[in-house]
């Protein structure tokens, strides 16, 4: 079942005043709302909507509707939400509602993520796959255990990368398991990194904490100061 057809035209206002109601389902949160409204930029996938409705009656979207009413505010009074930005992207682009994906795409919340902090850690060789081994590792030390501690070698520049060989081969037995980051050819900083490092696996739900780890730079013959531990709490 498709929504019915708004065959009105003229402004925004006058539509509205001949335009039917629409009663949503969308996931269980319930709306209701002029069709003008909901079909309010044609090009958009809730203009095109063929649904079927629930035992009310409303149209349902199987999709959480947690955020969808900051569309539809959007969609009735052109409000950008300025709260759960990257979530209300999300709706956007599902929706194909292209003005407000530019909008929040443009905010910059979501700007500095894109922009920023993406393109840096795409100059970090294998990032991505670190963080998995990361957490796979973290999780296979997790028996009978509050804590999981990893630790990690963070090598800012080649010259750093020079230097790991002796390093690792100055740590006692067991330090096989470390996950090394780096180097990268851009201005941020190893705590940039590590902050980078943090925000992502917090990101997948786990508590984490990340420290120098003087325990193993007082092993080394020399000082090395780009060992940290990565301590995941699990309860």
């Amino acid at each position: 079942m498709s929504l019915p057809d708004l065959k009105s035209h003229g402004k925004p206002a006058a539509r509205a005043m001949t335009s039917p109601v629409v009663h949503l389902n969308v996931g269980g949160h319930l709306f209701s709302t002029f069709l003008s409204t909901l079909t309010r930029h044609p090009d958009s996938r809730l203009a095109e909507l063929r649904l079927r409705t629930d035992d009310g009656g409303r149209y349902f979207i199987d999709r959480d509707g947690t955020h969808f009413g900051a569309v539809l505010d959007y969609l009735r009074m052109d409000r950008v939400p300025t709260e759960n930005i990257k979530e209300v992207l999300r709706e956007a682009l599902h929706y194909d509602i292209k003005p407000l994906v530019k909008l929040l795409s443009e905010a910059p919340q979501n700007f500095g993520e894109t922009v920023g902090r993406q393109q840096f850690l795409s100059r970090v060789p294998h990032y991505l796959e670190n963080i998995e081994v990361l957490i796979h590792i973290a999780r296979a030390e997790a028996v009978a255990s509050r804590h999981s501690g990893i630790l990690i070698c963070v090598l800012r520049t080649e010259e750093d990368l020079g230097l790991l060989d002796n390093a690792m081969g100055s740590l006692e037995a067991g330090r096989e398991s470390v996950v090394t980051f780096g180097p990268w050819k851009a201005t941020p900083s190893v705590a940039d990194l590590l902050d980078c490092i943090r925000m992502d696996v917090e990101s997948r739900g786990y508590r984490v904490a990340i420290q120098p780890e003087p325990a193993v730079r007082a092993s080394l013959f020399r000082s090395y100061d780009c060992f940290f531990k990565v301590t995941f709490t699990w309860w």
